[in-house]
């Protein structure tokens, strides 16, 4: 995908919003902290198992301005933000980001890494996608490398990845949830016989909120 030929023009200050909401992070390095989540429209990446569908097609969601977005999350005590998609590396995410942090608002994003990153960010968390690879720059830039494994080959997609990232990046692999009973017991023997991986579990799922 082009971003100027987005919704928005890729200009970052409308967006094409699916969802937001205040809870607690569920994945990954920053689980049980609250943040506010913003879940943008557009993904081309297609993975069968997405669970958030609903965010492919960005032209069926509303353009919402960013000081609105903004305001939003003002109404709320979150010191935090985790933008997410969909991909959110498809758009210009600088007024988004520039916009939070006059609020000293900290900025996550939990990206594949396909399309080249805008915005300023106090954590990525890269969660790559064998069907779309990311972009050689993100690797370095990462703060987190989260593999989602549905299928023994996803084993050996995140040792390649992490082949690439820089020393002080946190390493997880999580169960994709549908085939959660499948793998997880692989991935703790996994991670037993690689101490340098860690387990993120989908823990807002078995908690049931957002």
């Amino acid at each position: 995908m082009e971003r100027d030929l987005l919704p928005g023009r890729g200009e970052g200050k409308f967006l094409p919003l699916v969802e937001q909401f205040y809870t607690l992070q569920g994945e990954g390095y920053h689980t049980g902290k609250a943040a506010y989540f913003i879940r943008i429209g557009g993904c081309d990446i297609g993975c069968r198992w997405c669970d958030s569908k609903m965010s492919w097609s960005p032209g069926i969601h509303k353009l919402v301005p960013v000081e609105e977005i903004v305001k939003s999350v003002l109404a709320t005590p979150a010191k935090a933000v985790v933008v997410t998609g969909g991909e959110p590396s498809l758009y210009n995410l600088d007024p988004l980001c520039d916009a939070l942090k006059e609020h000293k608002i900290e900025t996550f994003i939990e990206t594949s890494g396909a399309y080249p990153l805008t915005g300023t960010w106090d954590w990525i968390c890269l969660s790559p996608k064998r069907n779309m690879h990311p972009t050689p720059e993100i690797y370095a830039r990462a703060n987190e490398l989260k593999v989602i494994i549905y299928e023994d080959e996803d084993m050996d997609w995140a040792e390649q990845c992490a082949e690439r990232i820089g020393k002080d990046c946190l390493r997880y692999l999580q169960p994709e949830w549908s085939r959660y009973s499948v793998n997880i017991g692989k991935i703790v023997e996994y991670a037993k016989n690689h101490p340098e991986w860690m387990v993120s579990l989908q823990s807002h799922k078995f908690m049931r909120i957002p």
